[in-house]
């Protein structure tokens, strides 16, 4: 299974991308407006943003102080490693003590994410309620029975077993729960406990309460009538407590209610239940808009992915695009045609084909078609086309890696040194010197020039073939313009690559946070330089409508920059003219807190857990005492065999991974379920050529003298379970082609009326050879009878795969079961699955 008002209140803009299942989320954080202000003298707030599954914290923003219009616009992508039920976003703020208080959340229910899919909506935010935080599932069982009393009489006894809860919120670092179960009805309130369970968020009560249920004495027969007034006002309320040592009481976790009368006619009732919030949960109450308001953008879909073999018949009509004559009417062009934004099409296209190896026969031949209709080369690839999209997005999944060994030394430095580099004498403030930041400026950008025009040899060998490609249509193509064959490439590799990651470092896994503002200014002055270095242009000073930029540029007026651009465009459009080499400067590609287990080199060293910071680079993995000290341990690359999620169970907690070496394992706990399954990606990924990786692995710890999996006692013993395995060594192609053609097939399914009218388009071209219907115009069709053809089986794998898909979700809706583990009582998107299912119909051609 795969799956922008004039109001006096704050908002924040995000766009989101979310899929499931597998799930992912993508979310750009804006800006908040108006935020009330801080009570007393300093009326201005210190604020950031998160970004929660459930009350999981999976991303943070920074802090921006002092304002009550914090400016963020940082941006947030991730996979969804677990489902989950609301989409919360908190706004917090930190005073003056580093106490965080929570201004107000917007918590959006998975079920009604795709009511506002791609859509601006403005959402009140709503006051944080400890009653109403709530997250999990409960499994009960209750029944009712009839027993003779001592005197004779006929009574009746609730039997209620708390068996197991699942997902429970972690309070404050610990999660110590316990039931307490009530009986309420209209005279009675009687309640009891189960014991605590210390250090989990799974616990297994498996505990029996008894209540007596009163009944009529002419009560006799043995089947049940609900109706009954008793039974009609009695009730069971289970709520699930964190026990807590501290001085204000345990925390509520949530609850549920159920009434008697669902015990039904025999008297039995065993279901999941989602845990709820307080009924009534007291305090203030608080008037709408009070508290702000937050501007979303979101968008929701769900994928559900076949076996491979479903999707044969669509994948090879997609893969065969690089070889159909023209290349407008494949499978492929024609996807881009008929999606309302070349990007919906590029981003499944390129990972498909990057997935089968084809991706530079395929943009080779969609850019050679583009370049044969452009009419000017100094249009050349200018345009948002499909061409030109397939290309960005394939350098950004190719290229990421060049950008961290090219970009990212210098862009850490001028984050860091935050030297003044304002040239705008409008913009400049009394303290600064302009000659002395134009020097600054200067220095910035020779660096970052050199490092780029040097870098050559370490351009990925696919956008180097790319590039090949690209310069030879155009070169073909405009045989007297001298200069389109750099300029064909220029134009994607400074202007579309380079400067937008000089530009936001964020988008491009360079920074983890957007720039702050006076250094964001100064990325911006150097994304502009290094553009116009690039485009090779013939008049440079004209590219710059600001007169101060005009003037900062004669600097780079000299032909060794225009020849070292040159240089380096020829070496990286050249294909094959060189060996991929590896790269001797260790890179980092990720760093930060977590908490890890003694490894226990010590004989009696104690095996407690402590904080550590850990790095990891392309030659090791290390963790230090804290940033900026030495390591305390190093673990080289090809020592690691194996990077595995650790069971809850070893340890009682979550988000657990472990690092297998040849003589241990490294038991690590990441802050998060995101962060846990970012360590465990990249570290596999590293590792994956690794000669010795194992091919089996214990999933619990090894504690008291033998591994609690499989209950061995050797250590050294082999392991239990098969390593996960089938990942790339190339960290960022980790690709499922399965995946991205589903999402091509749910394109085309959006997108049918316009492929109607494309074959409509066909017809029309193909009997009539005149002025064309407006309706008809926008489609590029170079040969209407082969387009045609392909359309038609599209249509066909289209339709085919949408009755699977209609298949199955009728099968699963007769194997639905209300109140299982897998679909708990309370849960309104099974409600919703429901409703659509009575409503669905198969769309027909």
């Amino acid at each position: 299974m795969a799956a922008r008002a004039e109001l006096a209140v704050p908002s924040v803009y995000l766009g989101l991308f979310i899929s499931s299942l597998p799930s992912s989320l993508s979310s750009h954080l804006g800006e908040a407006k108006n935020i009330p202000p801080y009570p007393g003298p300093n009326r201005m707030r210190d604020c950031y943003c998160t970004v929660n599954l459930d009350q999981e914290e999976v991303f943070r923003t920074k802090i921006i102080e002092k304002s009550l219009c914090p400016f963020y616009g940082e941006d947030f992508y991730c996979e969804i490693p677990r489902s989950f039920r609301h989409l919360s976003f908190y706004l917090f703020d930190r005073d003056v003590f580093r106490r965080d208080f929570s201004i107000g959340k917007v918590a959006v229910k998975k079920e009604d994410l795709q009511q506002y899919h791609g859509k601006d909506t403005w959402f009140p935010l709503q006051h944080v309620s400890a009653d109403s935080e709530v997250q999990g599932k409960v499994h009960l069982d209750l029944r009712l029975s009839e027993v003779i009393t001592d005197s004779g009489g006929v009574c009746h006894k609730l039997a209620s077993r708390v068996l197991e809860c699942q997902g429970l919120p972690i309070v404050n670092g610990q999660c110590d729960p316990y039931a307490a179960v009530t009986l309420l009805g209209p005279s009675r309130s009687d309640a009891k406990k189960t014991k605590v369970k210390r250090k989990t968020n799974n616990p297994q009560f498996e505990e029996t309460f008894y209540f007596e249920v009163t009944r009529p004495l002419s009560h006799t027969k043995r089947q049940f009538d609900m109706e009954e007034e008793d039974v009609d006002k009695l009730a069971l309320r289970v709520d699930l407590w964190n026990a807590s040592n501290l001085k204000f009481g345990d925390e509520f976790l949530g609850g549920v209610k159920v009434p008697l009368r669902a015990l039904g006619q025999d008297g039995v009732h065993d279901a999941w239940y989602y845990l709820q919030p307080r009924d009534n949960v007291g305090g203030k109450p608080v008037k709408v808009d009070e508290l702000g308001s937050l501007r979303l953008n979101i968008v929701y879909t769900e994928d559900h992915v076949f076996p491979s073999e479903h999707y044969s018949p669509l994948r090879d009509l997609l893969l065969h695009s690089t070889n159909v004559e023209p290349v407008s009417a494949s499978a492929a062009h024609i996807l881009g045609e008929a999606c309302r934004e070349k990007q919906e099409a590029a981003i499944p296209l390129v990972r498909l084909f990057l997935h089968y190896g084809n991706i530079v026969p395929f943009l080779s031949a969609i850019a050679h078609a583009e370049v044969n209709r452009t009419q000017d080369p100094n249009t050349i690839f200018r345009g948002n086309s499909l061409t030109s999209k397939c290309i960005d997005e394939t350098m950004k999944l190719a290229g990421n890696h060049y950008l961290q060994v090219t970009l990212k030394p210098i862009i850490d430095e001028i984050c860091t040194d935050h030297k003044p580099c304002e040239i705008d004498p409008v913009k400049l403030k009394e303290s600064e010197n302009l000659e002395t930041n134009r020097e600054n400026l200067r220095q910035y950008v020779d660096q970052i020039f050199k490092g780029i025009t040097t870098s050559g040899v370490s351009c990925p060998t696919v956008m180097c073939d790319i590039f090949f490609s690209l310069r030879e249509s155009a070169a073909t193509r405009f045989q007297v313009d001298h200069d389109v064959k750099y300029t064909a490439v220029s134009s994607f590799i400074f202007l579309r690559f380079f400067a937008p990651a000089i530009l936001s470092p964020n988008l491009f896994q360079l920074r983890p946070h957007h720039p702050d503002p006076a250094t964001s200014r100064t990325l911006t002055l150097i994304s502009k330089t290094i553009q116009t270095l690039g485009s090779l242009a013939k008049s440079k000073s004209a590219n710059f409508k600001e007169t101060y930029m005009a003037a900062f540029y004669d600097y780079f007026n000299e032909q060794k920059y225009a020849d070292a651009v040159k240089n380096f465009l020829d070496l990286i459009s050249t294909s094959g003219r060189w060996d991929q080499k590896s790269i001797e400067t260790p890179i980092m590609l990720k760093e930060g807190f977590m908490i890890k287990r003694a490894q226990g080199r010590n004989r009696f060293g104690m095996k407690n857990f402590k904080k550590r910071w850990f790095r990891l680079t392309n030659h090791e993995f290390t963790y230090h005492r804290t940033k900026g000290e030495g390591a305390l341990c190093s673990i080289p690359i090809e020592n690691i065999l194996a990077v595995e999620r650790l069971e809850e169970e070893s340890f009682k907690m979550k988000n657990m991974f472990q690092v297998i070496q040849p003589e241990r394992a490294l038991y690590i706990q990441a802050n998060n379920c995101v962060e846990a399954r970012d360590w465990i990606d990249i570290l596999t990924k590293v590792s994956q050529c690794n000669r010795k990786r194992l091919s089996t692995y214990h999933p619990s710890a090894y504690l008291n003298g033998h591994w609690l999996c499989c209950k061995t006692s050797a250590d050294t013993a082999p392991g239990c379970t098969p390593c996960t395995g089938g990942l790339p060594a190339n960290i960022q192609l980790d690709v499922d082609g399965d995946r991205e053609t589903e999402r091509i097939y749910s394109l085309f399914s959006t997108y049918m009326n316009k492929l109607v009218n494309m074959q409509e388009a066909c017809g029309s071209r193909s009997v009539y050879d005149g002025p064309e219907e407006e309706e008809y115009s926008s489609f590029v069709i170079d040969d209407p009878q082969e387009t045609y053809k392909t359309l038609k089986l599209i249509v066909s794998s289209v339709q085919t795969l949408e009755q699977q898909h209609t298949k199955y979700k009728r099968d699963k809706f007769k194997k639905t079961k209300i109140g299982s583990q897998e679909h708990p009582i309370g849960d309104k998107s099974l409600q919703c699955y429901i409703r659509q299912q009575s409503e669905s119909s198969t769309f027909s051609i």
